[in-house]
């Protein structure tokens, strides 16, 4: 099938493109791009006014199956994903049972292939059962196809164990994605350990029980001599120390959520649960160094870390309520209206983020527009505004912090593997 793309603002950086001209899409690929390309096609795309980019690449999502389908399904959650403009996404294995064995791979595979309306990659766990205490094994996870390894959910806090499994992964080539979290620091708080927490009458959240992991995470990396990822970072000592770390020549990426730049922890006050995720919400310096971070560079990657729970598991007590939130459906709009509209960065660099720099990190062939390239594509009207509506979510949880938020930039089309897979 032929899809022909005609005069959209094309913002590619992986091929140093940000012009208006046209694509032409041929059998899953990209066949060309060119100033004005006239040929028969079997759909014909006038994006006069909008931004074509690669499909956005989301490094962080909870299928929550098997296991969990009462929250979310590999179905529903990947509708979400085409919804926002995602064509690729990296599962986390904290499921039921959990993703650390060949067995389980598979069992999450033939979902996949059956339900999966976006391509979707397999993260394993670093450890059995997510437990810290014994090192999957990584040859046969990588065997099976898994594309990193990650607890994510729970750090690995013995120092012995997350060494022997950096070792394990850079033998299986595999990337390991670090949940920095010191549960001793956490000290099963709620929010932001502050003045916020202090007005709430809730356990804190320092941000040293983030910081202090993503410092001894990095130093055991450099022992191991492995690349690691840091996940979901939220305050200003992690983008310090990792910005540090560059520096030195340690391997070291790491990504950020939406909410960390779009929220600060004032948010919570309300007692909205909606509001409540892990790390959490936190204060106005950490939102500013969050996109100093993304400006320069030491950010790489933005994912949405999306975390769909059932109403009675967020309808409750705040202390009591889980953590973690939707964001697949407005991981892109919000990206747009914090970062490029307030010109935190520019269009090439926010497709930096959200496709180029995951397709790097988890080494798989995305985040291109170049001739022969897979045809994942998104189309958005970049001024067009929109306000987030709960009963408009095709995610099955509707857990977002977002609602009733107005939003700049609305996905009209989501092209994946050459098919229009969503159109407004």
């Amino acid at each position: 099938m032929k899809i022909l793309i005609k005069n959209g603002r094309v913002v590619d950086p992986a091929n140093n493109l940000d012009k208006v001209c046209d694509i032409l899409v041929d059998n899953g690929k990209i066949a060309r791009v060119a100033a004005k390309i006239d040929c028969a096609a079997e759909s014909v795309i006038d994006a006069k006014d909008k931004i074509v980019m690669p499909g956005i690449i989301d490094m962080h999502v909870h299928l929550r199956e098997p296991g969990r389908e009462d929250k979310e399904t590999v179905l529903t959650a990947t509708e979400a994903a085409l919804a926002g403009g995602i064509t690729s996404v990296l599962a986390m294995p904290n499921t039921t049972p959990a993703i650390d064995c060949a067995e389980n791979v598979k069992l999450l595979k033939s979902i996949i292939k059956k339900d999966a309306r976006n391509f979707v990659f397999i993260a394993g766990a670093i450890t059995r059962a997510r437990q810290g205490e014994e090192v999957t094994d990584t040859a046969k996870l990588k065997k099976e196809g898994v594309l990193a390894l990650t607890d994510d959910g729970s750090s690995v806090d013995k120092d012995e164990v997350f060494l022997e499994a950096l070792r394990e992964a850079k033998k299986s080539k595999l990337l390991i994605i670090c949940h920095s979290e010191d549960k001793t620091l956490s000290a099963d708080g709620a929010v932001n350990l502050g003045i916020t927490s202090t007005r709430m009458g809730l356990r804190g959240i320092s941000r040293e029980s983030e910081y202090k992991r993503v410092e001894r995470d990095i130093a055991l990396a450099r022992e191991a001599s492995c690349p690691v990822h840091i996940a979901h970072i939220s305050c200003k000592e992690s983008v310090e120390i990792i910005r540090r770390a560059r520096k030195k020549g340690i391997k070291v990426t790491c990504e950020t959520a939406p909410h960390y730049f779009a929220l600060n922890e004032e948010a919570v006050l309300g007692f909205d649960t909606n509001m409540k995720m892990n790390p959490p919400l936190r204060a106005q310096e950490d939102v500013q160094a969050i996109k100093q971070g993304l400006a320069d560079g030491t950010i790489d990657a933005i994912a949405s870390d999306h975390a769909p729970h059932t109403e009675n598991e967020k309808d409750i007590e705040f202390e009591r309520a889980q953590f973690g939130v939707i964001g697949l459906e407005t991981e892109g709009a919000v990206a747009i209206t914090e970062l490029v509209d307030k010109g935190i960065l520019d269009w090439k660099g926010l497709v930096r983020k959200l496709s180029v720099n995951p397709a790097k990190i988890l080494g798989i062939n995305k985040g291109s527009l170049g001739k022969g390239s897979d045809a994942d594509i998104v189309i958005i009207s970049p001024q067009k505004k929109w306000t987030v509506q709960r009963d408009k979510f095709l995610s099955k949880s509707k857990n977002s912090p977002f609602i009733g938020r107005t939003l700049k930039g609305v996905v009209e089309y989501t092209i994946c593997g050459g098919k229009v897979a969503f159109s407004r």
